[in-house]
């Protein structure tokens, strides 16, 4: 007769493989579904029931035998990273920039001195970026100038500007579109997105590892629906950022002088690649007591920022910073009564002073951080600066959470993963409820209801012979822009 405790481990590494399986192919339905045009409450369905089945992955997996856990968690992220792979970009036109900015850098054009509409680049379009006559049809495609006086439009969103995206991103860009065949169209990016991905999950495995820490939190990257949906299907060039974020932060954990100066190598590329992480830096300086240690992350950063820029700078006729001020100015971070930036913010205080107390605040998270936090353990710092800022600007585009669902994945607060699905909710529901505020706040406001009441429970000391461990917990219950 089999012992209890061996069956109850085979019953739940089936239920973990079955919840997996169900999820795998509920997020296939989903990205060949579409929707976001036609029926985004449809589509938010089918992006609630993904979350669900994530959740219960994640109870199944708390008591699967830590011998197995590795395998599954790598398992488990092919399936659900490759469903990505089963259709074109579904809920963002951005990967079309990517793909238009890597051919004119193969052409030997600086992608900053044209916009994609401009008659000087002509000679580079093909009719999978610039559809022609009955093509131009979707409200995916923007119309664009023709000299022959024939309809012609593009999938690449706003065509009249110059790019955004700074130099590693650029990069990678070219990269792409020089080990692609002709006519790959969408794939090589998407396929690029999710090799980094499956990255992004060995990186976080071998963190955890080497620290000795529950391997089982990998699974907060490797499985979250959020990484096939906007990593791989929209193919979002955040990946990259991450990936590198994560290595950095964890050779900045090393506490060696040689791997803090690489770790700040790292964090200086996944800045270049998406300037967001630069949000992680406080929580890379955790703990610091030491000028020498603090300039061995920051010097690394501004250097390699800097210098990624330097050729595009000389091999460009125009600013190599793009329509970077104009999409601050377009997204409302400059006017905080546009949109439903700062949200929660303006439901207490008036709409100027939104702004400005963001900055107190994140300032106040950040010198706490570098104060207070864990120098073995920066990623914990990082999450708690990226979470707040998040909780403050409640963004309405939900790629930009891919940075913070790997940092609750090196350190495992799970209550975090409600931010990504607020900001999932915002982008997809966002036309029907007319972009109001009142979605962002009732999405953001119960995610930050969920860490405030989570963080109280964790802060709670366990009475007299309890165990300090705690089991994983499931995740919650509960424009085409960039």
């Amino acid at each position: 007769m089999k012992p209890l405790t061996a069956i109850s481990s085979r019953a739940a590494l089936v239920t973990t493989a079955l919840a997996l399986a169900a999820l795998t192919a509920v997020l296939a339905l989903t990205v060949m579904y579409g929707g976001y045009f036609s029926d985004p409450g449809g589509l938010f369905g089918w992006y609630a029931v993904c979350w669900a089945l994530f959740a219960v992955a994640l109870l199944a997996l708390r008591r699967v035998p830590p011998r197995r856990v590795a395998g599954l968690i790598v398992a488990g992220a092919v399936a659900v990273t490759m469903t990505g792979l089963l259709a074109p970009p579904r809920t963002s036109t951005d990967s079309y920039r990517y793909a238009w900015d890597g051919r004119v850098q193969s052409a030997g054009v600086s992608p900053y001195d044209h916009p994609p509409q401009d008659p000087a680049l002509a000679r580079l379009r093909d009719p999978w970026l610039f559809p022609t006559g009955a093509a131009c049809q979707g409200p995916d495609l923007a119309r664009i100038p023709s000299a022959e006086g024939t309809g012609q439009c593009t999938r690449i969103n706003r065509p009249a500007v110059h790019t955004i995206y700074p130099p590693v991103a650029e990069a990678y860009f070219l990269a792409v579109d020089r080990l692609s065949p002709e006519d790959a169209r969408h794939k090589p990016l998407q396929t690029g997105a999710a090799l980094i991905s499956l990255g992004v999950t060995g990186a976080v495995l071998l963190v955890l590892r080497r620290r000795g820490d529950d391997l089982r939190t990998a699974a907060y990257w490797a499985w979250c629906p959020a990484v096939p949906l906007e990593a791989v299907n929209n193919a979002h060039v955040d990946v990259l950022g991450v990936l590198l974020t994560v290595a950095g932060l964890g050779l900045v954990a090393s506490r060696a002088l040689a791997g803090r100066t690489a770790g700040g190598v790292l964090i200086g590329a996944a800045v270049a690649t998406k300037l967001m992480p630069a949000v992680v830096l406080p929580g890379a300086l955790s703990g610091v007591r030491r000028l020498r240690d603090a300039v061995a992350v920051l010097l690394p950063v501004a250097a390699f920022t800097l210098l990624s820029y330097l050729p595009y700078v000389l091999l460009s006729h125009g600013s190599v910073f793009g329509y970077l001020g104009g999409y601050v100015e377009e997204e409302g971070y400059d006017d905080p009564s546009a949109g439903s930036r700062y949200s929660l913010l303006r439901l207490v205080l008036p709409d100027s002073w939104a702004f400005p107390v963001l900055l107190v605040i994140v300032a106040a998270v950040s010198l706490h951080v570098i104060r207070r936090g864990d120098p073995q353990r920066p990623w914990s710092g990082a999450l708690q600066v990226t979470g707040w800022s998040f909780v403050l600007l409640t963004p309405g585009y939900s790629w930009y959470a891919l940075l913070l669902i790997a940092l609750v994945a090196l350190d495992g607060r799970w209550e975090w993963l409600g931010i990504p699905l607020a900001g999932a909710a915002v982008y997809v529901l966002g036309p029907t409820f007319d972009y109001q505020p009142a979605l962002s706040n009732i999405a953001y406001g119960a995610a930050t209801v969920l860490v405030l009441v989570r963080g109280r429970i964790r802060r709670r000391p366990c009475p007299p012979g309890a165990g300090g461990s705690e089991p994983l917990p499931s995740p919650g219950a509960a424009r085409s822009p960039r």
